[in-house]
């Protein structure tokens, strides 16, 4: 117990802070939701205003839980929601993430789980247009062909059920 409680008997409320575009802010619900890993409370922190790269990790963060969990049709919905979401805001998202992660941008999963949870739902032509988005951000899926390799693999997909 410390000694404002110890004097007052009122909880102290921890305030924290982390670096944000070369500036110490303070944490928010957005990144205590995002890094507590806790989709719940991810869910009830994605409409919290924020800064650019919370916003991003939070987002990224619900698609990724939800995709894990995409087999059962509450999470696949959600995990579609969010993509979309996150791939809409992306190009607001993209100059500020690119900035503080030293110029270029890290791995965005949510363009690649999205791309396959379109193509388990044979929307081929969608899921080939988030790849090729990916491809106009630079990123790469960290698979050996990268995003030209899936957008084959997608298109031998779309052949084999249009066949």
């Amino acid at each position: 117990m410390g000694l404002f409680s110890a004097l007052f008997g009122k909880k102290e409320k921890s305030v924290s802070y982390t670096t944000r575009q070369g500036k110490a802010v303070r944490t928010d619900a957005a990144f205590d939701a995002w890094t507590s890993g806790d989709l719940n409370k991810m869910l009830k922190a994605a409409h919290t205003e924020t800064n650019p790269i919370d916003r991003h990790f939070l987002l990224q963060s619900i698609v990724d839980a939800t995709y894990k969990q995409r087999k059962t049709e509450k999470y696949r919905k959600l995990c579609i929601e969010y993509s979309e979401q996150h791939l809409q805001e992306f190009p607001t998202i993209a100059p500020a993430l690119k900035n503080d992660m030293g110029g270029s941008l890290p791995r965005i999963t949510t363009f690649q789980n999205y791309a396959i949870v379109l193509t388990e739902d044979g929307k081929f032509e969608k899921a080939i247009s988030i790849c090729n988005k990916a491809i106009e951000y630079g990123l790469h899926d960290n698979t050996k062909s990268g995003y030209e390799g899936r957008i084959e693999r997608i298109k031998k997909k779309a052949a084999k059920q249009n066949a």
